[in-house]
């Protein structure tokens, strides 16, 4: 027996447990809400689902759950952001096979896809690598039968394949994670606390508040967004592990402050102008120089004309949105996982009547502080193109999360496993006479 077959002889693959998936997940790098009982609960709706993992000894290596999903030819299997497993070990990569083997052939499956959580390559905030590519995961997936789906950009249909992540790791409180964004980043947050905006999180019962934000993105950006009854069943299925927020604008606190600025400038104007009085008043040659200079305070009364206009305009528009549509408006929202490893945002919808109040940017700094006070370090806003050129449509979506600080994480994409070889050519010949 070779030093790989005792590696092999080792590990087995076994049937697992929820309760011990998702105490592996917890603990592995990997891990996320994507590998948990939870998430299997949600794909139960779509298929059967089955267990899996390997063990050496009693202790468990490697773990993922699959879904069976009904297609023309037959059931295929998905594992979504796993297996759980170390890409690198090729014995602990050939022993995970095995097991999704065994569980596809149980059910008489065509194949298995997958699409691991393990990074291929990492990436600085523009985009640069950062790190060397892990080819030695690819050819340990191509050696055990794996056919990979390519090096793909844009956005996926199942799992993004290039994720923005913002570490926070060493940052402690308020300051610190305001000081880590860029300068536009904090002054949006700024413009959104000063607006009256507030952040809160959702019951139950108002689900179709976010429902309908997404509705408007999803309309504006010209996708099909989840139903009420999906975002239902994942309240249900996660309880404190997934949050709902909203963004909601307080206009009658803001009329408050914005009259209290009108107030203050207009006194300063009137004081300006009492000044510039005195000034012209006294004897020629003798008008003092600099602040008090005369074209100098009518420089500042011209000054205070324009901020005094822009407040007026400013409270009959806050005035005017009241009047139709009251003073606490839900502007934006979000859903959020929470995992030992990270926060995910998985989605998310706005009103873009109300963009320039910065209601996306309030939203997750707000999730980023609770993020410190429970010490999770990463705070994963999922899906960017993979396409960093200023160019691209897709530009804003990466600039966005870029302004927040934080790096790229490049995954390998879609493997498939076929596990009945006739069918899975029958059916990867027909995807390809029909372009997809």
């Amino acid at each position: 027996m070779t030093q790989s077959d005792a590696g092999v002889a080792s590990l087995t693959p076994t049937k697992i447990t929820p309760a011990e998936l998702d105490a592996f997940s917890a603990a592995q790098v990997q891990g996320s809400f994507q590998q948990t009982s939870q998430m299997a609960a949600m794909g139960a709706f779509n298929g059967p689902v089955d267990y899996v993992g390997v063990k050496r000894g009693d202790k468990l290596i490697a773990a993922c759950y699959v879904v069976y999903t009904r297609s023309r030819f037959g059931l295929e299997g998905s594992v979504w952001c796993g297996p759980l497993c170390d890409y690198d070990n090729p014995q602990v990569v050939e022993a995970m096979t095995e097991a999704l083997r065994r569980s596809a052939k149980a059910h008489h499956a065509i194949s298995v896809s997958c699409w691991p959580a393990a990074v291929y390559r990492l990436h600085d905030l523009d985009g640069k690598p950062t790190s060397d590519p892990d080819t030695t995961m690819m050819d340990n997936m191509a050696r055990f039968g794996w056919k990979h789906g390519g090096f793909t950009v844009g956005y996926e249909s199942v799992v993004n394949r290039w994720n923005f992540v913002k570490g926070l790791d060493g940052i402690h409180n308020e300051k610190e994670l305001l000081a880590s964004f860029s300068k536009y980043r904090r002054k949006n947050i700024r413009i959104a606390q000063d607006s009256g905006l507030r952040v809160r999180r959702l019951e139950r019962g108002e689900l179709s508040t976010f429902v309908k934000l997404c509705d408007m993105s999803a309309a504006r950006q010209g996708f099909k967004s989840r139903d009420l009854a999906y975002y239902e069943r994942l309240f249900d299925t996660f309880g404190d592990l997934i949050e709902f927020k909203v963004v909601e604008t307080h206009f009658d606190e803001y009329l408050d402050t914005l009259q209290s600025k009108l107030n203050a400038a207009s006194k300063d104007k009137r004081n300006l102008e009492r000044l510039l009085q005195r000034t012209q008043q006294r004897p020629e040659g003798t008008a003092k120089k600099g602040a008090s200079d005369p074209a100098t305070l009518e420089k500042r009364i011209a000054t205070a004309d324009k901020k005094i206009a822009a407040l007026e305009k400013t409270i009959g528009e806050v005035n005017g949105i009241i009047a139709s549509d009251g003073p606490v408006i839900p502007v934006e929202a979000g859903v959020y996982f929470w995992h030992p490893n990270e926060v995910v945002c998985l989605s998310s919808g706005e009103d873009d009547r109300f963009m320039d109040y910065y209601p996306s940017s309030l939203i997750h700094f707000e999730a980023m502080l609770d993020c410190i006070a429970r010490g999770v370090e990463r705070f994963n806003f999922y899906g960017i193109s993979g396409i960093f050129d200023a160019n691209d449509p897709s530009y804003g979506v990466w600039q966005f999360k870029t302004r927040f600080g934080g790096f790229v994480e490049e995954l390998p994409g879609k493997f498939t496993l076929p596990v009945d070889g006739l069918r899975f050519g029958v059916s990867e010949a027909a995807h390809k006479l029909l372009h997809r």
